[in-house]
C-alpha cells in the first residue's frame, strides 16, 4: 500500500529537521507524499519543493494556521495553497504580528518571574522560525526548569497554565477566506483535540462546512481507531474529504514518526486521490 502524510512541521516553525531534512526523510521511508504544513508560515515551502526536485515524491505546499473558536484555539491546515498569493501572504504577516507581540508578553511574564529565557533560546538556532509554545518548551527544558516539554506544557504552557497567553483574535471564517484565496483546500486539524464532545465537534465541523471547509483530519496521532473511525463518518455526512497525518515535528515529539505517527498510523495515498478529485470537482486552484 502506497502510504502519504498530509502534517508535517519542519524548522520554518516548530519542528526539529530543516526542509531538507524532513524532505529526504518523508521520501526515505518510503513515501508518495507528503504536506509541508508549518504553522502560520510558507516560508519553508521553497526550499522542500526545491528538495524533492529530483525525488520519487511529491511535496503539497501547506499551512497550518491557527484561530479562536469559542475561547479554543483551533488549526486549520490548507494543503496545495499558492504560497505566493499576496492575500494570503498580507493575511499571514498580520497574523504574525499578532503570535509575535503574544510570544513576547509571555516572555516578558516568566522573565518578571525570575525565568532566564531569552528571545534567542526560543529561536532554537533559527531566527526565521515561526515561535510557538513549543519554543518556549524547549527553551524551559533547556535551561533545566522542566524535565521534559510535555512538562513544560502541563506545568507552564497550557491554556490553563499561568504562562499562558492568547493572541489577538483570528477567525476561522478568516483563516478559510485566506486559504480559499490561495486556491487552497482547508482541512481541520485533529479535530478531538480541542476536547468539545462528538456534539460540539460536529457543530464546528457543520461551521466551517459553511464557510469554504473541504475536508476532515480523521486520521491523526492523536486519535484511537475507533475515533478515527467516527470522524470517517462525520466527514462522510457533511461530504468531506477525509485526511490524514502525523504531524510529525522530530525531536518536539520524538514518538512520532513521519508517515507512521504514534500507534501505527498508516494513511493510504487513495486518501490522496480523492483529495484530489474533490479539488477537480469543486474547481479548487484552477487560474
Amino acid at each position: 500500500m502506497k502510504l502519504i502524510d498530509l502534517h508535517v512541521h519542519s524548522t520554518a516553525s516548530d519542528g526539529s529537521l530543516t526542509l531538507t531534512e524532513v524532505v529526504n526523510r518523508a521520501a526515505g521511508l518510503g513515501l508518495t507524499a507528503m504536506a509541508l504544513t508549518d504553522h502560520d508560515t510558507v516560508s519553508g515551502i521553497d526550499e522542500a519543493l526545491k528538495a524533492a526536485k529530483d525525488l520519487d515524491m511529491e511535496v503539497i505546499p501547506g499551512i497550518e494556521v491557527s484561530c479562536i473558536y469559542k475561547e479554543k484555539e483551533i488549526h486549520i491546515l490548507g494543503l496545495y495553497i499558492d504560497h505566493t498569493n499576496p492575500e494570503l501572504l498580507s493575511f499571514l504577516k498580520e497574523a504574525s504580528r499578532k503570535r509575535y507581540d503574544r510570544n513576547m508578553e509571555m516572555l516578558a511574564a516568566f522573565n518578571k518571574d525570575g525565568f532566564e529565557i531569552t528571545v534567542e533560546d526560543l529561536h532554537c538556532g533559527n531566527p526565521k522560525t515561526v515561535i510557538t509554545r513549543a519554543h518556549f518548551a524547549r527553551a524551559l527544558l533547556k535551561r533545566g526548569y522542566v524535565s521534559s516539554v510535555d512538562q513544560a506544557f502541563r506545568k507552564y504552557l497550557n491554556p490553563d497554565r499561568p504562562y499562558y497567553r492568547s493572541r489577538e483574535l483570528i477567525t476561522p471564517e478568516e483563516v478559510l477566506n485566506a486559504l480559499q484565496a490561495a486556491g487552497g483546500f482547508p482541512v481541520l486539524a485533529h479535530p478531538l483535540q480541542y476536547k468539545l464532545g462528538w456534539a460540539g465537534t460536529e457543530e464546528l465541523v457543520s461551521m466551517l462546512k459553511e464557510h469554504g471547509l473541504c475536508g476532515l483530519e480523521c486520521f491523526h496521532s492523536s486519535n484511537n481507531q475507533d475515533e478515527s473511525g467516527k470522524l470517517r463518518k462525520l466527514a462522510k455526512k457533511y461530504a468531506l474529504a477525509p485526511t490524514g497525518g502525523s504531524d510529525f515535528h522530530g525531536a518536539a515529539k520524538p514518538d512520532i514518526e513521519i508517515g507512521s505517527g504514534r500507534g501505527g498510523l498508516r494513511v493510504s495515498a487513495l486518501y490522496l486521490d480523492d483529495i484530489k478529485l474533490s479539488m477537480f470537482m469543486a474547481g479548487i486552484g484552477r487560474s
